[in-house]
C-alpha cells in the first residue's frame, strides 16, 4: 500500500530563497516546455526529451532535474486530455510542486536532514520534522520519488513509503455497518455516534463567517477567508483521522469487518433543500472513507461497499421500506412491526446486513490500491 509521508523542513533564510529559485525556475522550464509541446503537438515523454532535453539543461537544470520537468509536462497533458479538450498550453504555478529522485535528493533519516539539488548548487544539511509515526514510515518503507512544495508560507517534502498490508482477515465474524449523516458524520452499529452538537455549531459558524467574508469581498476579507478555509480543512481532516481510527479500532477489538456506503454520485443522486446541502457538500465524507479504507488495510481489517438506497427507511428488524418509516430525522418507528430505534443507528444496522451478505456471496470489496498522506 502507498502512503505518502509529509514531512516540514525547517530552512534558514539562505536556504529558503534558493528552494524558491529552483522551484520558480523548474516551473519557468516547466511553461516554456508546455508552450512548446503544445506549439508542436507532442506532448509524449519520448518526444518531449527529443524535442527539448538539450534547450532545458541551457536553461540551468542538470540532467535528472530537466527530465523530471519534461515527465511533469508530459503528464500534466496526459491527465488533462483524459477529462477535458486541451485548448490552451498548460501552465504551471511559480510555487508549483516538483518532483525529486534520489540521484537529487538523500535522506539522512537519523539526523533528520535531507541534502537536495538547487539551481545554485547541491544543499546539505536542510533540517525536517514530523510526527513520530510519520519519521518512523519515513525510516523503514520510504521508496521513489519525493516532491519538494511551498504552501502557505512553508516548505514540505511529500515523500513516498511502500507499507506493507496486514493479513486480512478471511473469516469476520460480522460486519461494523457506518452509516454518514449530516446530524451524525458517522453512525455505526455497535451504537456509537461520532459528531455531536458542539462539531456541528463550529460547522455552522463557519459557514456564517465565509460567507460573510464573502460579501464583504474585501482583500483583507478574502485573506482572512483563506486561512478560515485553511483551518476548517485541517479541522476537518483531524476529526476524519479519529473517526476513522476508533472505527478501524472497534472493527478489529471484535473481528469483524466494516461495510461502508458506495457513495458515488451521492452528490447529484441527492435532492435537500438549500441550508441542509451547503451542510452536506462541507463534509469532506470521501475522505474519511479513504481514511478508513487504508486504516483497515493496514490493521487487516476486511472492507466491503454497499448500496446505501432506502438504508434509513428501512426497518433492521421485519425489512419493511416506507419513508413514512422516519417521522422524524433522529426517530424511525416501523409502520408495520412496531419497532422503534434512532434513525442512524437503525440504518447502520441495514448498511451491516448488507455488507455480510456482499461478503458471503463472494463479492467482497476490493479496496483500490491507496496513494494517502500522512
Amino acid at each position: 500500500m502507498k502512503l505518502v509521508v509529509r514531512v516540514k523542513l525547517l530552512p534558514t533564510p539562505e536556504q529558503a530563497a534558493a528552494l524558491e529559485a529552483t522551484l520558480r525556475s523548474c516551473n519557468a522550464a516547466a511553461n516554456w516546455l508546455s508552450g512548446l509541446a503544445f506549439g508542436h503537438g507532442r506532448t509524449s515523454r519520448a518526444a518531449l526529451q527529443a524535442l527539448a532535453y538539450t534547450q532545458l539543461k541551457s536553461r540551468g537544470l542538470s540532467a535528472q532535474p530537466a527530465l523530471h520537468v519534461l515527465r511533469k509536462v508530459a503528464d500534466a497533458y496526459t491527465a488533462a486530455r483524459a477529462n477535458r479538450t486541451v485548448e490552451r498550453p498548460i501552465s504551471f504555478r511559480p510555487d508549483a510542486a516538483q518532483p525529486f529522485d534520489d540521484r537529487c535528493l538523500s535522506w539522512q533519516t537519523e539526523e533528520r536532514t535531507v541534502s537536495i539539488w538547487t539551481t545554485s548548487g547541491r544543499m546539505k544539511g536542510l533540517t525536517f520534522t514530523g510526527q513520530d509515526r510519520q519519521l518512523a514510515a519515513l525510516a523503514l518503507y520510504r521508496k521513489g520519488e519525493s516532491d519538494l512544495l511551498h504552501q502557505g508560507g512553508r516548505w514540505y517534502l511529500f515523500a513516498t513509503c511502500e507499507i506493507p498490508e496486514a493479513p486480512t482477515n478471511a473469516a469476520p465474524l460480522g460486519f461494523v455497518g457506518v452509516d454518514l449523516g449530516i446530524v451524525n458524520i458517522a453512525s455505526t452499529s455497535t451504537g456509537r455516534r461520532h459528531s455531536g452538537r458542539r462539531l456541528n455549531q463550529l460547522r455552522e459558524a463557519g459557514l456564517r463567517l465565509r460567507a460573510k467574508l464573502q460579501k464583504k469581498g474585501t482583500k483583507s476579507a478574502k485573506r482572512r477567508a483563506k486561512r478560515q478555509a485553511g483551518r476548517e480543512a485541517r479541522r476537518n481532516r483531524d476529526i476524519n483521522h479519529k473517526i476513522s481510527k476508533c472505527i478501524v479500532a472497534e472493527a478489529q477489538r471484535t473481528g469483524h469487518g466494516i461495510a461502508l456506503e458506495d457513495l458515488t454520485g451521492i452528490r447529484e443522486r441527492v435532492r435537500l433543500r438549500r441550508p441542509r446541502r451547503v451542510t452536506l457538500h462541507s463534509w469532506p465524507f470521501r475522505q474519511l472513507g479513504t481514511f478508513v479504507a487504508y486504516k483497515a488495510r493496514r490493521a487487516g481489517v476486511p472492507v466491503v461497499y454497499v448500496d446505501p438506497a432506502y438504508t434509513s427507511q428501512e426497518c433492521s428488524r421485519c425489512h419493511h421500506i416506507d419513508r413514512r418509516n422516519r417521522p422524524s430525522q433522529a426517530v424511525f418507528a416501523c409502520r408495520v412491526c412496531g419497532f422503534v430505534e434512532h434513525a442512524d443507528l437503525n440504518a447502520s444496522h441495514n448498511i451491516a446486513a448488507r455488507g455480510w451478505w456482499t461478503w458471503v456471496r463472494g463479492a467482497e470489496s476490493q479496496v483500490p490500491a491507496l496513494t494517502l498522506t500522512m
